[in-house]
């Protein structure tokens, strides 16, 4: 998206990448684009889109991921100083939203327990009936011209635990920066 989140007068280019990177980049001359800002999420951005949504006089960039979550990042100030001695006081409408929020938390968190408590309840009847759970997978399988290498992807709306590569020819795995990975080589039967 192209939007004036720094509040210059001109429009900032907003990307959001598959990696889970927001950059802004600013056009200061007839140059190449300037990074000015970047902020890392744990998943890809699906979409991203800068306006007012929030308060009314502070923009912000709004970002979709992969697996349903919308983040914002906002020009509003989170932090307030007081003098010495003196106390922060919270308004009234701040104080609301906070109320509003522990409820809506305890509601969820009450939900989430009788929801255990069927499952638990379900899975030792006798009729239970188990079945594997049908995750959508993001997956990307690109190749790197700069060193010859191929870069796969895998995103899945749950922890992946463990990722089997079989080969029939020997690969090397290179780490990166954002691998978080634990690799384990063994060898396979040739049967």
């Amino acid at each position: 998206d192209s939007f004036d989140i720094l509040g210059d007068g001109v429009k900032q280019l907003l990307v959001g990448r598959d990696d889970g990177m927001i950059e802004i980049y600013n056009f200061e001359s007839a140059d190449d684009p300037v990074l000015r800002h970047d902020y890392a999420l744990s998943e890809s951005i699906a979409s991203i889109q800068g306006g007012c949504v929030g308060k009314d006089g502070y923009d912000e960039i709004l970002a979709a991921t992969y697996s349903g979550w919308l983040t914002g990042l906002t020009t509003e100030p989170v932090h307030r100083e007081g003098g010495s001695g003196e106390e922060l006081k919270l308004s009234q409408e701040m104080q609301s939203k906070i109320s509003s929020l522990r409820n809506e938390l305890e509601q969820l968190q009450i939900k989430v327990l009788q929801e255990r408590e069927k499952y638990q309840q379900s899975s030792q009847s006798s009729t239970a009936v188990s079945s594997v759970p049908a995750f959508s997978v993001n997956d990307k399988f690109t190749l790197n011209k700069d060193d010859a290498s191929y870069s796969l992807i895998l995103e899945v709306q749950t922890a992946i635990d463990n990722v089997l590569v079989q080969s029939d020819v020997p690969l090397d795995l290179l780490d990166v920066d954002k691998n978080s990975a634990v690799v384990s080589f063994s060898s396979c039967d040739s049967e």
